[in-house]
């Protein structure tokens, strides 16, 4: 069981009487899981992906609209003031505070349909990238596209009016907003698709109404005022509140529901949204067109504007320098001069004949344009892919390669069109004036957008003051010089609050405050975001960056890794994780704070060592590719001392002994099982290990048994694979309650012999091991010479690599994988193995039985989720891989000995198991232990359903000589 909750902090008034009231509505069923105080995570809450921190004093996770409403009312009677937040992908500082930060917990995901999929009501917590998951089977999706889909929630996504590169301005959760469910400040529920809800809203708020009313007529009558925001608004802008709304709505609710948008939280919380989708046309092609210079690039991008074009985004030189040894840019970059400019152009049609038609109208377009290098579209999906993903990672690829302890910075700013190559050059000379010789522009050009990054200290204030100057010139550029948008995209936040009264002008600023007023009278709503009077808000609470650990110090702490993680909401994320490690770091080297060093360090222990799966699916997320896992791991070795050391060694050298003592374990743990009853033995478990496995699966493994031995050589041609089962298969058989009795080797060797391959057993084959059960443990030198020895196996057994490796376990076959790069061994997975090669030489019997599918974290990893997927599908009509199911946190042994990781990472999956289910599939034996358990079906590898439905193709004289590699 999980220790003790963490100290929480002792909180002045109000704050503690705040904590009490909200502990009457946030029931927990242990202290400090959704009331959150203690020292360590709240710092961890306290840092969204922006460069500021604010260390709230409350994190309250909330489940309900219920419990909006009455903690809102609790903090307003109080005068606390409060912020919301969903992903905490923000890049302004509009998702920190310093007071009560109002988290989103798992009640907030619903995603409801409508008629012919034209809209779609979503609530806060539903991860754009998933709502777009939903709708695609139809055709359709939501508008806003940004670069944080995968990790943005739809309640962020709306508040800050994100869009992207395909959206523009005509798709945005403005555009397409339809209604919405929204809290005011005072408690009250207001759903504008409900006449019955409006018109109770009207008896008690018609005040409110009543001056939104006047607000957008006096607006409206006056002429200049009106055309200069629909001027301001004809290119992308967020700086400050939709001003849009008082002209284009006379309606108040209209008004209102529209005001939300882009409020970043001050206005009001948005409880549901529904949203007018728009088309996702399947036919598709980029081109990645290279000029001469800029000015060439933003000419084309004007002529563009008027072409069936969905996106063109702008790479200025520093852009493409920055990125021109990535896999799959064009060799020629290399030599492209000073001044060479790129944009990566995208078209979208109903049919292939649309999408023709689309790339030649592109062609003329630009036939008068100069172009560099080759400008021809492709249709090639993995090409595509591969182009945008280049692009997505250009902000990365300038925090990758930053001086540790700086921070990276992206500016978003919008220029118009006509003036969009001036605009640039003028922005370059800012860099070089200030000595951002890094810094690098890209942008989304149609609309006028562009993004600039750059590294920036704070640890000074010479460099403080070298940011306020910069800062300082950019405002004046883009306002005076251009009249352009300070934020177009990103939200305003703290970062631009100060500078929002001189992009607008004293009157529309008035209309801000008023807005503001009328709708927060106390100022408790994220207060200093979007409207600040103080100058100098942006240079303030600024987040510090020290170095921790050499694996961790590029992370930007954008958070796109935490949809990842099994360990998230129950203790840390890995963003999370790597934040509370640079404090210990920074507490340690400073020496001033020994008593909340001790504090963290000790909280640490459990919430981010003990916790982390060590999954490695962070890595996947992270646009810098860094594995918290790694670093956990590290640390975890850090805290083995000389005995522990000394006892994986011992492992590591009597592997097979130690396997047997397993085995032993098990048949005697079913004994006990089949004699006392399963809670007796738990107990007695629990008690024998003093607590260090607080809890047995129902579906603990029976042993295994079985005998390796291989196949003659009898001259004939049958091709040849050396199969290495996992210890874990050579130990761990199915569960007593599975009605599958055979242990994997078993089932594997059945598969291998219908397909017609003749199998080879490694030497010593009992005693080999990849490693892993002690790398996880932080016994890196025990765990690597354990898999030099099986990888030396393996060469003998296959003479030096001619025969392919077949592994059962997909997390042993990524960690050989990465042992043995160089090794001339071919290690192919399960999945692979079933997929290329024992497939097509079977007949397959396809069961009607709908089966559950586990992709594991190795599979996700290697790029094998779909191939393991097509093998499912071959064999079974109806296969279901839950949406909600990432990493499943049994990881490897914490299954036994922290089940409470295990029950978290798992705790949708119930939920998706289809009626008629018997069984569910994967290629991880420990993962099926915690998935049989939580599912209420047994899971065992898909080895297994193969088999089942499986029969030689045909007699095996007759394809001897049949090429199988």
């Amino acid at each position: 069981m999980p220790p003790a909750a963490p100290p929480q902090a002792s909180l002045a008034a109000p704050y503690d009487r705040v904590l009490a009231e909200l502990a009457t509505v946030l029931p927990e069923a242990r202290p400090g899981t959704r009331l959150i105080t203690d020292p360590l995570r709240t710092l961890a809450y306290g840092t969204d992906a922006s460069f500021y921190r604010l260390i709230p004093k409350i994190v309250a996770l909330v489940e309900t609209e219920e419990e909006v409403v009455r903690l809102l009312r609790i903090t307003r009677g109080h005068g606390v003031p409060v912020t919301f937040r969903a992903a905490g992908t923000s890049l302004s500082g509009q998702a920190v505070s310093d007071s009560v930060l109002v988290v989103l917990g798992d009640g907030w995901r619903g995603c409801a349909i409508g008629p012919a999929a034209t809209t779609v009501t979503l609530q806060p917590g539903v991860i754009g990238a998933e709502a777009n998951r939903r709708l695609a089977p139809l055709g359709r999706k939501i508008g806003p596209d940004p670069a944080s889909i995968a990790t943005a929630k739809i309640g962020g996504i709306a508040a800050n009016n994100a869009s992207g590169m395909c959206c523009g301005t005509a798709q945005n959760s403005y555009r397409t907003l339809e209604s919405m469910r929204l809290v005011l400040a005072d408690g009250t529920v207001l759903d504008t698709a409900d006449p019955a809800s409006c018109q109770d809203f009207q008896r008690s708020h018609g005040a409110l109404l009543d001056r939104l009313a006047g607000l957008g007529a006096r607006t409206r009558g006056d002429e200049a005022l009106a055309g200069r925001i629909r001027d301001k608004f004809r290119i992308k802008n967020t700086t400050g509140y939709s001003l849009n709304a008082l002209v284009d709505y006379q309606d108040p609710v209209d008004i209102l529901q529209h005001l939300m948008i882009g409020s970043e939280g001050t206005l009001g919380f948005i409880s549901s949204i529904t949203l007018r989708t728009v088309p996702e046309h399947p036919h598709k092609a980029s081109a990645l067109l290279f000029f001469p210079d800029i000015g060439e690039a933003c000419h084309a991008v004007a002529l563009l504007k008027a072409a069936p074009v969905d996106a063109a985004e702008l790479m200025d030189r520093a852009s493409l320098r920055s990125i021109q040894d990535k896999p799959g840019m064009p060799p020629q970059i290399r030599g492209f001069g000073p001044d060479a400019a790129a944009v990566l152009v995208e078209t979208r049609a109903e049919s292939a004949a649309a999408l023709d038609a689309n790339v030649m109208a592109i062609g003329a377009v630009l036939a008068d344009c100069v172009t560099i290098g080759d400008s021809r579209f492709t249709t090639d999906a993995k090409a595509c892919e591969g182009f945008w993903k280049i692009r997505k990672g250009l902000f990365p690829a300038v925090g990758a390669i930053r001086q540790t302890g700086t921070t990276v910075i992206i500016e978003d700013v919008a220029f118009p069109l006509p003036r969009l190559a001036e605009a640039t050059r003028d922005l370059q000379d800012l860099f070089v004036r200030h000595g951002y010789h890094e810094a690098i522009i890209f942008g989304h050009a149609l609309e006028g957008n562009l993004h600039f990054v750059f590294t920036q200290a704070f640890d000074t204030q010479a460099e403080i003051d070298r940011y306020r100057r910069f800062m300082d010139d950019v405002a004046v550029l883009v306002v005076e010089r251009y009249d352009g948008s300070l934020k177009a995209e990103h939200g305003t936040g703290r970062n631009m609050a100060p500078f929002v009264a001189m992009e607008w002008g004293p009157q529309a600023y008035g209309l801000m405050q008023e807005i503001k007023d009328i709708f927060d009278p106390d100022g408790l709503l994220n207060p200093g975001v979007i409207l600040n009077g103080d100058p100098e808000a942006h240079l303030k609470n600024l987040k510090p960056l020290p170095p921790a650990d050499l694996l961790v110090d590029t992370c930007i702490e954008c958070g796109f890794c935490e949809p990842t993680c099994p360990s998230h909401r129950l203790t840390l994320s890995p963003r999370q994780r790597i934040v509370g490690r640079r404090e210990i770091a920074r507490l340690e080297a400073s020496g001033d704070d020994p008593a909340r060093l001790a504090t963290i360090g000790a909280a640490y222990e459990y919430q981010g060592i003990d916790t982390c799966a060590a999954c490695g699916l962070c890595a996947t997320a992270c646009p810098v590719g860094i594995e918290t896992g790694l670093l956990v791991k590290s640390m975890r070795g850090e805290r083995r001392g000389a005995l522990a050391r000394k006892a994986g060694s011992l492992v590591a050298d009597h592997m097979e002994g130690t396997l047997g003592l397993t085995r032993s374990g098990l048949r005697l743990a079913d004994l006990a099982r089949r004699t006392v009853g399963h809670g007796v033995v738990q107990a007695a478990a629990r008690a024998l290990t003093g607590g260090h496995l607080p809890a047995l699966p129902h579906s603990l493994p029976t042993a295994a048994s079985f005998a390796l031995t291989s196949d003659p050589a009898v001259g004939d041609d049958r091709p040849t694979v050396v199969y290495a089962p996992s210890c874990v298969s050579r130990t761990m058989g199915p569960a007593a309650s599975d009605p599958q009795k055979r242990p994997l080797p078993e089932a594997v060797e059945s598969v291998m012999r219908k397909a017609g391959f003749r199998i080879l057993y490694p030497e010593a084959a009992d005693g080999q091991c990849c490693g892993m059960p002690l790398e996880s443990k932080g016994l890196i030198g025990a765990a690597d010479a354990k898999a030099d020895a099986m990888l030396a196996a393996l060469a003998k057994a296959s003479d030096g690599g001619r025969h392919p490796v077949v592994m059962d376990t997909s997390p042993c076959t990524l960690r050989l994988r990465k042992r043995a790069a160089d090794s001339g061994l071919r290690i192919l997975d399960v999945a692979e193995f079933l997929g290329e090669f024992a497939l097509p030489r079977l007949e397959i019997a396809r069961t009607t039985e709908p089966v559950m599918l586990h992709l594991t974290c190795s599979t996700r990893r290697m790029g094998l989720d779909g191939a393991l997927t097509a093998v499912a599908r071959a064999c079974a009509e109806t296969v279901v891989v839950p949406p909600d199911v990432g990493c499943c946190g049994f990881a490897g042994d914490k299954g036994f000995t922290t089940p409470e990781l295990n029950a978290h990472a798992l705790r949708h999956l119930p939920a998706a198991v289809p009626d008629g289910c018997a069984s569910g599939y994967s290629t991880s034996r420990t993962c099926e232990i915690g998935l049989s358990d939580t599912a209420g079906v047994p899971y065992r590898s898909i080895v297994y359903l193969v088999d089942a439905c499986a029969t030689a193709k045909v007699e095996q004289k007759a394809r001897v000589a049949e090429p199988a590699f």
